[in-house]
């Protein structure tokens, strides 16, 4: 089917109290990896790219990929711009055909991060693409980024939402990203307080390295879209590393790039079960007006 936007797939999830899986991919196997194992368990589900990742290949490039796999699957696909760090890079991603946008503002002071992300919706909401923001920051590093862990204040939080206009809002409760060096120490009790007084859906980042039960807890309390990278680029690359130890002669990108792309497709399968959205394609009502 045609790629969709990820507002119908998040208020789905927060209905039926699931969260949409959402993978970072970095080449054409890992989407290929990344919507097999959706259509396998018959999930909706989000590709993501970073700014790191659009500076190796264009927005066009990732778009094209995800849409042509995307247009034989039988599950609802969205590709997103995660961590976006412009509006200029909002701009290029929407005009490539992005059906999700999101603006990080969060290393912004309060009213910074407001404007430029009401900026962001100003030019995404006339072409129906949802816009996902940031309050408080989610710590470690993305991409050259890196910072601390800030919480999301509730009241900051309401008034954001209000003002932006966003679609969903990736909140601070104690997790970073990339490798984690001690078990992160989350405050779901935030998330419970945030769901109370945010309209619209929450999102997680830093989900790499959470446990399992640590991730359905936070699903439990109310997210509806949690963010996985670190842990799909440590699958794929150490199925690389794997596959040239036991052949180094091999000299066919196909054979070690088929093995990693296997890998990431075991790891993404464990994970959309985490997340319960397994099966729950059928919730998502089908936005028909991508592509462009």
């Amino acid at each position: 089917m045609p790629l969709v936007t990820t507002k119908n797939m998040l208020l789905a999830a927060r209905e039926g109290r699931w969260a949409a899986g959402a993978f970072n991919a970095e080449n054409m196997e890992m989407i290929q990896a990344i919507i097999a194992s959706a259509e396998d368990l018959f999930a909706p589900v989000i590709i993501q790219t970073t700014p790191g990742t659009l500076a190796y290949g264009s927005p066009a490039l990732y778009y094209a990929n995800a849409a042509v796999l995307a247009a034989s699957a039988r599950v609802p696909v969205a590709i997103h711009l995660d961590h976006g760090d412009s509006l200029a890079l909002a701009a290029r991603a929407l005009r490539a055909g992005y059906t999700s946008i999101m603006i990080d503002g969060s290393r912004k002071v309060l009213d910074g991060n407001i404007a430029v992300t009401r900026a962001v919706v100003e030019i995404c909401e006339p072409n129906g693409v949802p816009v996902e923001g940031e309050l408080g920051r989610v710590g470690g590093k993305e991409d050259d980024v890196e910072g601390e862990a800030g919480y999301t204040d509730p009241g900051q939080a309401a008034r954001f939402t209000e003002e932006t206009g966003v679609s969903s809002l990736a909140v601070g409760v104690g997790t970073a990203h990339g490798v984690y060096k001690t078990t992160p120490v989350l405050n779901t009790e935030l998330i419970s307080a945030l769901e109370k007084i945010v309209p619209v859906p929450l999102v997680l980042h830093g989900a790499s390295g959470l446990s399992p039960d640590a991730v359905r807890d936070c699903v439990s309390r109310g997210i509806c879209k949690v963010n996985f990278a670190t842990d799909l680029r440590i699958a794929y690359s150490d199925a690389v590393k794997e596959y040239l130890e036991k052949n180094p002669r091999t000299i066919d990108p196909k054979k070690y790039g088929g093995a990693a792309r296997d890998a990431v497709s075991r790891l993404v399968s464990r994970l959309i079960k985490v997340c319960g959205c397994g099966g729950r394609a059928a919730d998502v009502d089908i936005d028909r007006t991508f592509p462009k």
